[in-house]
């Protein structure tokens, strides 16, 4: 049954899925970035340092250390941002969620105010049909 609102709530509805598919790709982004920091924190244990050697060799493992230390504190940037976008993500879908659901009410609400029109209506008509049948009934 259709109503005023019926459209809102379609429109609403899209809103609802877009923000649910956007907390959706912003779960994936966490999850990669998440994956991303283990990986380099991995790859800082997989490095050695060392014990002996040229002063060459030396610089190059600290250099690689150092790539690796900015490595890890770009992915850990990285989860922090996802993270946030997460929250955002989270926030946008609830309060389109609460709209959503305002709306769906109100619609509810205006399809029991119809029905109970059509309901009274139906009640008058067949009030009327029955008085005549007894006006009929009792002119006979």
């Amino acid at each position: 049954m259709k109503t005023r609102y019926t459209p809102l709530v379609s429109l609403k509805k899209n809103t609802m899925e877009r923000s649910e598919r956007v907390a959706q790709k912003a779960n994936i982004d966490l999850n990669n970035a998440t994956s991303a920091l283990e990986r380099s924190y991995d790859s800082l244990k997989d490095i050695d340092s060392p014990q002996s050697g040229t002063m060459a060799e030396f610089l190059a493992s600290r250099t690689l250390l150092s790539s690796a230390r900015n490595l890890i504190q770009h992915n850990h940037d990285w989860v922090n941002f996802t993270k946030k976008q997460v929250n955002e993500a989270k926030e946008q879908l609830k309060l389109d969620m609460i709209e959503h659901e305002k709306f769906k009410y109100l619609e509810l609400d205006e399809i029991k105010k119809i029905i109970k029109n059509q309901k009274i209506k139906e009640t008058k008509d067949l009030d009327e049909v029955a008085l005549m049948t007894y006006n009929r009934k009792g002119s006979m």
